[in-house]
């Protein structure tokens, strides 16, 4: 898959506040920018936590759950557009199927 917006997960984890997410959000982007996933259950295969939202849509659990990754797929182009990261609190106030 290729992501779009590397810089915007490289910058949350620049912040001070986030620095403990680096590794797992590191992780994640080695994982899927390798990834060939064709549909949302390819996702649950290697990230089972997951939750498929709708849309292409898909909530990634990051650094034991402590903070959130929205991503919107488009599985036909391999393309994975990174929508929101941020905290439980943060993420409780956006509507995850309009970001």
């Amino acid at each position: 898959m290729r992501i779009i917006a590397l810089k915007t997960i490289r910058d949350f984890w620049q912040k001070a506040a986030h620095r403990d997410s680096e590794q797992a959000l590191k992780s994640w982007y080695a994982i899927a920018s390798k990834a060939d996933w064709a549909s949302p259950q390819d996702v649950k295969v290697q990230f089972g936590h997951a939750s498929i939202i709708g849309g292409g849509r898909v909530v990634f659990n990051i650094a034991g759950n402590k903070y959130r990754l929205v991503v919107k797929f488009n599985y036909a182009c391999r393309l994975g557009y990174v929508r929101f990261i941020g905290t439980h609190s943060e993420y409780d106030a956006i509507d995850v199927e309009t970001i």
